[in-house]
């Protein structure tokens, strides 16, 4: 029997539940809420159709491969809410312990490089991690602004915490920037979002 293999199989079948961490995002439509896997895969579309509006050389290919893989640890640790104070005080000890066991069930070589892609996302510190958060920022503002703000309202969300939230994207994709910001403009004339 093929070890690897096994362990594999064993790494897609645990990922699979990722389909029942729901986030705090309503779809679009309003009609439910997002699950995790959903929105890693619209994540990574949304990487690929901006790619042109990065910053610098960005390699698109491990851009799609980091946010495939930056929410899998939520799997233990649970979707953390972007303005929960409280929540993501022990966030990064939670994901790490996730990251380790998560990435753990496959092969050495592949457990190493996924887990790395993760850290890499997080420490935002290469032009392929600073774009890739900056899409993954940019759809909960699309979702919220279509959704008439469900998730801001809820939580009692302000332009200013989205703004802060939602900065590194003039960084990384400046040419998306004004189209973001007006967004927000209009979130907030419109009642979706408070000043």
């Amino acid at each position: 029997m093929n070890v690897e293999l096994n362990d594999q199989v064993g790494f897609l079948i645990e990922l699979d539940k990722l389909k029942g961490v729901y986030r705090r995002s309503p779809l679009m439509d309003g009609s439910r809420y997002e699950n995790t896997a959903e929105h890693s895969w619209h994540v990574a579309v949304c990487a690929t159709v901006f790619a042109r509006y990065a910053t610098s050389d960005v390699d698109i290919s491990r851009v799609v491969r980091m946010l495939l893989v930056h929410d899998i640890v939520e799997i233990d640790a649970g979707d953390t809410f972007a303005y929960d104070a409280t929540g993501r005080i022990d966030q990064f000890d939670r994901e790490q312990l996730a990251s380790e066991r998560i990435f753990g069930l496959l092969p050495a070589d592949q457990g190493k490089e996924l887990a790395s892609l993760w850290a890499e996302f997080d420490a935002l510190e290469t032009p392929d991690s600073r774009f890739a958060n900056a899409v993954d920022r940019f759809l909960p503002v699309l979702h919220n602004y279509h959704n008439q703000g469900h998730s801001w309202k809820k939580h009692g969300v302000s332009r200013a915490q989205v703004d802060g939230r939602v900065a590194c994207i003039e960084a990384a994709a400046p040419s998306l920037w004004p189209y973001v910001a007006a967004l927000l403009d209009d979130a907030v004339r419109r009642g979706y979002l408070a000043p």
